[in-house]
């Protein structure tokens, strides 16, 4: 039934790369489905998964890589990401860079739609960017949910409903995990498996939402087959230390001179081969900074 052993050591599915190869099997289809369902508020009948990146605008640019890029039955553009690392962020708590990351996203998915045969701006699909988040972007707001769209500054009216924009913050579900898996509803019990799967103190709730239904029991499989395999088990080894590493070479740089450390992490990640974007997108550089230092190298 896919239910986690009480004492294995299972990979977080709040790691990115966990997040993506369990929503992107094609065993998980229908789970894919009811996530995307519990978050929009409407039925989705089919999903299909899309290449996760986009062709830059410019030969000098790189490729956007989403981490589950699909369409749904009424032709919407879906994007989902996990966000489980703090992101370079402004020292005044906002997480602007996350919260810009997604806008960008959102409005590069919306853009990418094939202009032959679009007559009519009015009549392009619709477009989702939601952001899973294993740290708190809004601590004003109480729900673990926030949706953005549109709207007029005073009134709230609508100005339109083509693209919508919704975080989800998985640190903020103390009161959530602690209700009965019956009064959960589908994307209580999606945030609670990706937030607390790893966990052994919170194994035997896990395992409760995993025993309630079938997309569920589908999506503790695959965990399991992820978390048994050597190669991801090594790759997610690494990939922890990078960004332990990393986060301690930033709280060395606020010590030390932000932007010297910044550059510093720069040349770090491009002896890794690292694609610029990604290194403009973790320093917070600019995209002409990182390529000086590139071509240095």
């Amino acid at each position: 039934m896919g239910l986690l052993p009480m004492g294995a050591d299972i990979l977080p599915p709040s790691d990115d790369r966990v997040f993506k190869l369990i929503l992107t099997s094609p065993e998980a289809k229908q789970a894919l489905m009811n996530l995307i369902t519990s978050i929009i508020g409407r039925t989705v009948l089919d999903v299909v998964l899309l290449p996760n990146e986009l062709a830059p605008g410019d030969t000098k640019e790189k490729a956007e890589r989403f981490d589950v890029n699909c369409k749904i039955d009424d032709g919407s553009q879906v994007n989902l990401e996990m966000q489980a690392s703090y992101m370079v962020e402004d020292l005044d708590g906002q997480h602007k860079n996350l919260k810009g990351k997604s806008v960008y996203y959102l409005t590069d998915l919306h853009s990418s739609q094939p202009a032959k045969g679009l007559r009519r701006y009015d009549r392009s699909a619709r477009s989702h960017q939601i952001t899973f988040c294993s740290y708190t972007i809004f601590p004003h707001l109480p729900d673990y949910v926030n949706s953005f769209s549109l709207r007029h500054d005073t009134t709230g009216e609508i100005l339109s409903d083509a693209i919508s924009l919704t975080f989800i913050e998985l640190s903020k579900l103390d009161d959530v995990v602690k209700k009965p898996v019956s009064d959960m509803t589908d994307l209580d019990k999606w945030s609670v498996f990706f937030q607390y799967a790893s966990d052994l103190e919170h194994r035997e709730i896990v395992n409760k939402v995993i025993e309630s239904e079938e997309v569920f029991q589908v999506a503790g499989e695959l965990l399991m087959s992820i978390s048994q395999n050597e190669r991801e088990r090594a790759i997610f080894r690494s990939r922890r230390k990078f960004q332990t590493d990393m986060q301690s070479d930033l709280a060395t740089a606020e010590d030390n001179g932000e932007r010297r450390g910044r550059i510093a992490i720069a040349r770090k990640l491009l002896k890794r081969n690292r694609p610029v974007d990604e290194i403009v997108e973790d320093t917070g550089l600019t995209y002409e900074e990182v390529e000086d230092l590139r071509k240095e190298n």
